[in-house]
């Protein structure tokens, strides 16, 4: 019970807030004070909804497409997402297979909530995303980290996966590419996860949400690619927010074998109904008419990457592994720690992140909230100029430390 006598349950005392929305909060207050902030926290395109999905969300409303829809979404929509899985995955599903979400959160809740008992284990890849062990302790289960580390590229080792399975473990979660590291796994450690799911009898929650955004030639693989058995114990997870710069729009989708996709779309009938509808029509847009768009996006990302990694390389104190996906850098501290930073004492990626915070103006997130407390994730969903800038700052709040 609260100071004010509230009684909330359990499971709203035990949901811990998001650290990536706590940090842009926070660069938004300074930003109200009239500090120039540079918001390198918030994993978010900064590109243009592409024409094509615009044009058919504006057209949605013109021709009142504005009432209720399927709850697992318009049968049109769930097509193009087959066809999508068909030309870029390799993977055959009927529309009957495909439950469209308020976003790829709710897909992964949703398979969460369906696949997953009290007490079951969730093996986790750790760094991991924020919401993964929070969405498992809301259905009542027990996330267990798998650690990975800056040497390796955050690449998932399968022996270490293998020793932390028990009896009772359920589930295991993909997240390839990764955030936040950028992470992508070769396709023989995909492999190797898939033929470990299947010993020990584990459901695959594939998150494969930043699957178009890879770089230098790295390739992404489903694990449901795989081969039938493996598909058939995976849950794939993607959407429209991040290829197609659609984070708003609040479109995602889940894949799985039917009995699994049928009882993701009763729990949501129950939670949400169905997805906005003028938002399904504009991702219909997105996947059948911009795929130009996603690449210039692509191009642009990879010279951001490019250039953020070599400066980050250049600065003292980090450690900062080379991502091949998503849009994301995750640099761990390198004889920082014990260090002062603007007069700040460095311990680990919180304080930097503070130090660079009330300092340099730029906002980053420390690396404890996704579950490596020596590190910070850096986002370059940013333009090319407020990235120098920012890294310029930055920079010279590092170096004053040497």
């Amino acid at each position: 019970m609260d100071d004010r006598g509230v009684r909330l349950s359990s499971r709203a005392r035990g949901i811990v807030p998001s650290a990536t929305l706590a940090v842009n909060a926070r660069a938004k207050a300074l930003a109200a004070q009239g500090r120039e902030i540079i918001n390198l926290s918030v994993g978010e395109p900064d590109f243009p909804t592409p024409e094509a999905a615009s044009a058919a969300g504006i057209a949605a409303v013109e021709e009142g497409f504005t009432k209720y829809t399927p709850v697992p979404g318009i049968p049109a929509l769930r097509e193009a997402v087959c066809e999508k899985l068909r030309r870029d995955n390799g993977l055959d599903y009927s529309p009957e297979q495909i439950v469209v979400s308020t976003g790829a959160k709710q897909a992964l809740y949703n398979a969460f909530q369906v696949l997953c008992e009290p007490g079951d284990e969730v093996l986790i890849p750790s760094p991991y995303w924020v919401t993964y062990p929070e969405q498992v302790r809301l259905c009542g289960g027990v996330p267990v980290f798998v650690e990975t580390d800056e040497e390796s590229g955050y690449i998932l080792d399968v022996g270490l996966l293998e020793k932390k399975v028990t009896p009772r473990t359920r589930l295991l979660v993909l997240n390839s590419p990764s955030n936040p590291t950028g992470a992508v796994y070769p396709r023989d450690v995909v492999e190797a996860v898939a033929e470990l799911a299947l010993e020990h009898d584990l459901y695959i929650i594939s998150d494969e949400i930043y699957e178009r955004l890879v770089y230098h030639g790295a390739e992404h693989t489903s694990p449901a690619s795989l081969g039938p058995e493996v598909k058939r114990r995976t849950v794939v997870i993607n959407g429209v927010s991040k290829a197609y710069s659609m984070t708003g729009w609040r479109i995602g989708y889940a894949a799985a074998e039917l009995p699994v996709a049928r009882a993701m779309a009763a729990l949501q009938g129950h939670v949400t109904s169905n997805p906005c509808s003028v938002a399904q029509k504009a991702a219909l847009g997105a996947l059948r008419g911009a795929a130009g768009a996603v690449e210039e996006m692509v191009a642009e990302f990879e010279a951001r990457r490019d250039y953020m990694v070599g400066r980050l390389k250049e600065m003292p104190g980090l450690r900062t592994p080379e991502p091949e996906g998503a849009f994301y850098v995750f640099p761990s501290l390198d004889g920082l720690a014990g260090r002062e930073v603007a007069g700040r004492k460095v311990q680990d990626g919180g304080d930097l992140a503070m130090a660079l915070l009330e300092e340099a103006g730029v906002a980053v997130v420390p690396g404890a909230a996704f579950g490596k407390a020596d590190a910070v994730r850096l986002s370059y969903a940013a333009s090319m100029d407020l990235i120098k800038k920012a890294l310029d700052r930055m920079e010279k709040v590092l170096r004053s430390a040497f």
